[in-house]
């Protein structure tokens, strides 16, 4: 008894010690609980500001998502800040709170929490756990992974099968969008499968070839992705600022040849970055510091000034993905321009709900793209590396079907009966 009142914090050791593990656990914590404020945020809105929802159902809706923001920041908040400032701790004070808000009960949870007076039996911890802490790791980024990697091959297989099968969808917007996502499935498919097969069979290696055709398809995939944006930009202009001409700009002929462009493009891009970086000796080992083969730390392996080739070759692709960068952005400056002379409240908020998710998609691209292959190698650590590949490799295949048909009412329509379909036909 007496050595319980002398407790001032509790120490927190749910997840392994290791720097990765926190930075992987905050992230999937951050993703996990801006989407849980996100959806529940639009649902109190849309309950509170539509007065055909005031009925007793969307009531009791309401307050289970009030129920549910609340429930999920009492707990994720300090666990993401314990990882992103490596630290442990919660005060008696703070734990108390937690407990006595009542959102949820944490007695009997699998993470244990270690009750100590002295934090420094941490040190202790993480010296018997050392090994067990890199196969969590392994297995936290397995799972991860696999997670993310089945949601985006389910998400872009079914918008590729709604596009295709419903002839309402065929027109140039949706055209480019299968291709969009036709690459996504690409380049995603490109990097993860080795990742996971690593993590799972405790493995490291990958073999040169199996590199140099790692960094060519996701040069090849990634640069065509890019160009089909850019395209996506520009038929959204012709639609809402020339729709007059929309049929014969964007017709049959030019859609298909805008896409062969895109893709040839990325092909001729890739061979080029591939060649020239595989030709560049190196001596500097074998070890790179990422989850698949990035021309930026192999660039770190070489042993001659002849990597300024490369770099140079990189700075002249960013320059021209910047000159796309900036006419999407006048684009979209005129879009939005005329798109506020629409007199109609629902024509504003159909070509608003169709241009913002594909300008976030392109800036989030863009910019993570940019920092990955441009920053300078004094601000380089592996968890930055982490982040910023994650950012623009992983995320957006997996969020862009998301992005596109979440307000899309013709794609979720069409998706709803494909899924009906299916369903039918288990039956």
């Amino acid at each position: 008894m007496s050595n319980s009142s002398s407790i001032t914090q509790f120490l927190l050791l749910a997840f392994a010690d290791t720097r990765e593990l926190q930075l992987l656990h905050f992230c999937l914590f951050l993703g996990i609980y801006l989407a849980a404020v996100l959806s529940n945020g639009l649902i109190i809105t849309a309950i509170a500001c539509d007065h055909h929802l005031h009925t007793p159902m969307y009531f009791f809706l309401l307050n289970l998502s009030l129920l549910d923001l609340g429930s999920i920041s009492t707990t994720l908040p300090k666990s993401m800040a314990n990882s992103l400032w490596d630290t442990r701790d919660i005060s008696c004070a703070g734990c108390t709170a937690q407990t006595e808000g009542g959102w949820r009960d944490i007695d009997g949870k699998a993470g244990s929490v270690s009750v100590v007076s002295d934090p420094d039996p941490i040190t202790c911890v993480q010296n018997r756990k050392t090994r067990k802490d890199t196969r969590e790791l392994q297995l936290l980024h397995f799972c991860l992974f696999l997670g993310i990697y089945l949601a985006a091959v389910l998400s872009n297989g079914l918008i590729i099968i709604a596009i295709a099968c419903d002839h309402r969808l065929h027109t140039p917007m949706y055209f480019f969008l299968l291709n969009l996502s036709l690459l996504d499935l690409g380049s995603i498919s490109t990097t993860l499968p080795k990742s996971m097969a690593n993590s799972l069979w405790d493995t490291r290696a990958i073999s040169y070839a199996g590199c140099t055709a790692q960094v060519f398809f996701f040069l090849f995939l990634i640069s065509a992705e890019f160009s089909v944006l850019t395209i996506m930009a520009y038929d959204r202009f012709i639609a809402i600022c020339k729709p007059l001409h929309y049929g014969t700009l964007l017709g049959s002929r030019a859609c298909v040849h805008m896409a062969a462009a895109a893709w040839g493009s990325g092909f001729v891009y890739a061979v080029l970055h591939t060649a020239n970086t595989f030709s560049i000796p190196l001596c500097q080992g074998n070890v790179l510091q990422q989850f698949f083969c990035e021309i930026p730390h192999i660039l770190r392996l070489s042993c001659s000034n002849s990597y300024l080739r490369e770099v140079g070759l990189l700075v002249s692709s960013f320059v021209l993905a910047l000159g796309c960068f900036v006419f999407i952005s006048l684009s979209y400056v005129k879009i939005f321009t005329t798109v506020l002379r629409i007199p109609s409240e629902q024509g504003r908020h159909k070509a608003f709900s169709t241009c913002l998710p594909h300008l976030s998609v392109v800036s989030l691209v863009i910019s993570t793209s940019m920092v990955a292959y441009l920053k300078p190698p004094s601000i380089s650590s592996p968890a930055l590396d982490l982040v910023v590949a994650v950012l623009y490799s992983v995320l957006p295949p997996a969020v862009n079907p998301l992005i596109y048909s979440m307000r899309n009412q013709e794609l979720k329509g069409a998706l709803g009966k494909l899924i009906c379909w299916f369903h039918l036909q288990q039956h």
